[in-house]
């Protein structure tokens, strides 16, 4: 199924988009991971917001998703979060193609930046595929192991 690929600073959002975020978001990280914590961070009014969406307009559904930011707002380095892809739409490589998306993104934003991200430890082999390595120690985060990891400023 084709991805219709969006990009908006939060104040771009429609109240349609915004919901369809904090749903999926929901949807994964508190539902699916059973995991209670504050989604709402303060943090979406600073980051840039990735939409892959799939499916014609009256039954579209955002099938993946990735809040971005530019250096200097969660880190030193520009950074990627909340990456997600809903889970009727697995299995297909969206997660990879949201990555390269992301990260496609993230170079017009702050070109040749270094990019940190804080992982679940379960996906450090996914995320290695996008050219990041482990630099932590694991530490808990809301009850779920995480790492840091940083893809150098030239992708490498």
């Amino acid at each position: 199924m084709p991805i219709e690929w969006q990009w908006r600073a939060f104040a771009e959002l429609s109240l349609k988009e915004l919901y369809a975020i904090m749903q999926a978001r929901q949807i994964v990280f508190i539902v699916e991971q059973a995991c209670p914590y504050l989604d709402a961070d303060g943090y979406d009014e600073r980051a840039w917001h990735l939409m892959g969406w799939a499916g014609q307009e009256e039954e579209r559904i955002l099938a993946a998703y990735a809040r971005v930011f530019a250096p200097g707002v969660k880190y030193s380095e520009a950074s990627v979060g909340r990456v997600i892809t809903h889970p009727s739409m697995r299995g297909q490589g969206l997660g990879e193609a949201l990555m390269r998306e992301a990260l496609r993104r993230l170079e017009s934003l702050a070109p040749h930046a270094a990019v940190r991200i804080g992982a679940q430890m379960y996906l450090e082999k996914f995320y290695e595929k996008s050219g990041f390595r482990r630099v932590s120690a694991p530490y808990d985060e809301d009850g779920i192991m995480h790492i840091e990891m940083l893809r150098a400023a030239n992708g490498l």
